[in-house]
């Protein structure tokens, strides 16, 4: 849940901890919210779910997997995190397209495969955790507070399934030039049902099936709307950034803490930061802080956010073989016109989330794909082709080999 690309840099602590109002607190998230840019720089981001490979329906404790990675330095300099199921998360740095991104995270994960390897853990690399149910390993205030509030606002099981059982694949791009944020975020929310349709790839949540090639992208529509989608209406206005900070002023407040190291505590009861900024209704017995605001802007998990750059969240967590492929096609359909163009045609002509449009961003995308990862992409639209999708594989291999070779037999092609 980390960001990979470059954050707008915050201000002093002075002004972190001096109390805003309404409009102040939009000001706040507007400024933040886009930064001009040419386009080109990606950054990629990989959760996969950490295996005991000695028994492997088991979580891999804390101690454990922290002691394994700990002092652990990735070559390429992607940043090592641990969600609260354990999960493995590498964030590659910002880099000069796709083709570096990929080049990068492929290195560090195969150097962090092989430190875990050593201890008997591997990763698995798919959207949900397929057999396990969601279990919290991570011990961080943070993480306890959301499973607090989750239950006192009735996502107790979603919001477990969330933060224990799923992972992805973020493909993190440049804003762009100001002039065009409009232009660009509508044709991103444009292309979103088809990415997520290529994307797809857990057919499993917990041993069950929903007859979808995604239970992931299904825990994310149902958890806690207001803070995880947006309203159609505020996806493509003239002024993105305004639309964002109205957006946050309107979703709940999560968490609260005291202090940049103080522990977090979770908000009980539906408080929007627009009614603590108001002084409707106060938190902590205070006003909120420029530091509150960013810690709520963390909270926020709709399909694209907006952090000075976009992050794209609609992917799955594909196999090893895939996910170079997918940020190919990702990058392709958003940064390079002609690829935008040919992508936007074939989602109004084959319809948003289907099969066929989901095929065809790989036609548009191919020409603007990197010459590295051309094979990759290619590899996708055969498998297309034959009638098949990555899912199909995850799940051929859970009906052939059963729970624990699902759970251990990482590499699908």
């Amino acid at each position: 849940m980390l960001s990979s690309v470059e954050q707008v840099a915050g201000g002093d602590a002075g002004e972190l901890a001096a109390p805003l109002d309404v409009t102040a607190a939009h000001e706040h998230v507007a400024a933040r919210a886009l930064r001009d840019s040419p386009v080109g720089t990606v950054g990629l981001e990989l959760e996969r779910h950490a295996v005991d490979l000695r028994e492997p329906l088991r979580r891999v404790p804390w101690d454990r997997l922290t002691g394994a990675l700990r002092g652990v330095v990735p070559p390429a300099g992607s940043r090592v995190t641990l969600e609260p199921g354990g999960q493995v998360e590498l964030s590659s740095p910002p880099l000069p397209g796709v083709g570096a991104a990929v080049e990068a995270l492929r290195r560090d994960a195969a150097h962090v495969d092989a430190v875990l390897a050593a201890d008997g853990i591997a990763l698995l690399s798919t959207g949900t955790d397929l057999v396990r149910g969601p279990e919290r390993v991570n011990p961080g205030s943070r993480y306890a507070a959301m499973e607090q509030h989750f239950t006192a606002v009735g996502h107790a099981a979603d919001g477990a399934a969330m933060m224990c059982s799923t992972a992805s694949l973020q493909v993190n791009l440049d804003a762009g030039p100001a002039r065009r944020w409009p232009q660009r975020l509508a044709h991103l929310h444009r292309l979103l049902p088809a990415l997520a349709a290529l994307g797809a790839c857990s057919p499993l949540l917990a041993g069950r099936a929903d007859g979808t090639r995604s239970t992931r992208q299904g825990v994310w529509r149902r958890l806690e709307p207001g803070r995880c989608t947006r309203p159609a209406d505020g996806t493509g206005g003239p002024d993105p950034a305004g639309e964002w900070a109205a957006f946050a002023l309107a979703a709940p407040v999560m968490l609260v803490r005291d202090g940049e190291d103080a522990p977090c505590r979770p908000v009980l009861e539906p408080v929007t930061l627009a009614e603590w900024a108001s002084g409707r209704r106060l938190l902590n017995g205070r006003p909120p802080t420029a530091a509150d605001v960013d810690l709520h802007l963390s909270t926020l998990w709709p399909p694209v956010r907006l952090r000075g750059f976009l992050e794209l969240r609609v992917l799955d967590a594909v196999p090893a073989a895939w996910w170079p492929g997918l940020a190919a096609v990702v990058a392709a359909v958003v940064d390079d016109e002609r690829a935008a163009d040919a992508a936007a045609a074939v989602v109004d002509e084959r319809g948003p989330g289907t099969a066929r449009a989901a095929r065809g961003l790989l036609d548009a995308a191919l020409p603007a794909v990197p010459a590295a990862l051309r094979g990759c992409a290619e590899a996708w639209a055969d498998l297309l082709d034959a009638g098949r999708h990555p899912a199909d594989l995850v799940l051929d291999r859970a009906r052939r080999d059963g729970p624990t070779g699902c759970l251990t037999a990482e590499e699908l092609r």
